[in-house]
């Protein structure tokens, strides 16, 4: 098979990644009745982020430093693995649905690393955070790829998704593939920080999650993991929109175009959420959470039947 395909796939994703964020902002806006950033916002802050210099505190060591470079790191090895629908990934190998869920997880060891190397209490707040929203979530997300992977008989994550079409999703299969994807939006809106679970735009010290652990980094090394999370919102995104807009034409720049579009009526979502729902008290994240895990066990069982 063709790696153009792929290699689009992945060219796209590092051009386009920063739109889905300015997405988001404009349907927020557009229901808080603001005219909002512009789309291409994303792009101006990295700009302006990679013209700065970068601060460092004398009580940080190496950790710091490297917190941020691991993260881009792993979240683009990432996308060489997570294909979008049809369209293949660049690396495809069995078991590389576990490659793919680990790297997210050494991306987040380092970012929370990265925080507690400042020997800040307030960062370390968050880091603590983040350790055991964590540890609910990559449950939910390794049983619906494990769903995902029995009822396509493959272990690989090109032929999961290839498997997943509109015949798949009208026959027996298709109530586990919506529990599924119900499953994956959670794990989408707490892996990317977003409402109902935390809020990006808040600077409250109470409910700070992400955002207060990459508080000290600063110009480059900000632009990083600025630019590490508009990827992951479009890793962990193409593993939703894969189930849920099932198109496999068999022509695949019709197929990217409509996963691209996809991702996008994503982003859109998550704003219309963020503008219609407030955000959880802490003490009911978890479980928010467990309710993915039990979605995920559920898909399993059926699939399994």
């Amino acid at each position: 098979m063709s790696t153009l395909p792929s290699i689009a796939h992945v060219l796209l994703a590092l051009l386009l990644a920063p739109l889905m964020p300015g997405v988001i902002n404009r349907v927020k806006a557009w229901f808080a009745g603001r005219r909002g950033p512009p789309l291409v916002q994303g792009y101006r802050d990295l700009s302006k982020l990679l013209h700065k210099g970068a601060v460092y505190s004398k009580t940080t060591t190496w950790l710091f430093v490297a917190g941020p470079i691991i993260g881009l790191a792993c979240i683009l090895t990432a996308l060489l693995i997570v294909p979008l629908g049809s369209v293949p990934s660049l690396i495809s190998f069995q078991g590389d649905f576990l490659l793919a869920a680990y790297l997210l997880a050494l991306m987040r060891f380092f970012t929370i690393l990265a925080a507690l190397d400042t020997g800040s209490s307030f960062e370390g707040m968050g880091a603590s955070r983040e350790a055991f929203y964590s540890a609910l979530a990559e449950p939910a997300l390794l049983l619906a790829l494990a769903a995902m992977a029995t009822q396509s008989g493959s272990l690989s994550l090109s032929p999961i998704y290839a498997a997943v079409n509109w015949h798949a999703m009208t026959s027996l299969a298709g109530p586990a593939l919506l529990l599924v994807a119900a499953a994956l939006l959670i794990v989408f809106l707490t892996e990317n920080a977003r409402i109902p679970v935390d809020d990006p735009n808040t600077h409250l010290e109470l409910t700070m999650i992400h955002e207060v652990m990459v508080l000290d980094h600063s110009g480059p090394d900000f632009a990083m993991i600025q630019y590490a999370a508009m990827l992951k919102l479009w890793v962990l995104g193409t593993l939703l929109v894969g189930i849920v807009i099932p198109v496999r034409s068999g022509w695949w720049p019709v197929d990217l175009a409509v996963g691209i579009a996809g991702l996008m009526a994503l982003a859109a979502l998550v704003g219309v959420i963020e503008s219609v729902i407030a955000r959880l008290r802490l003490i009911r994240v978890p479980q928010f959470l467990v309710a993915a895990s039990v979605l995920s066990i559920l898909a399993l069982v059926l699939v399994m039947r």
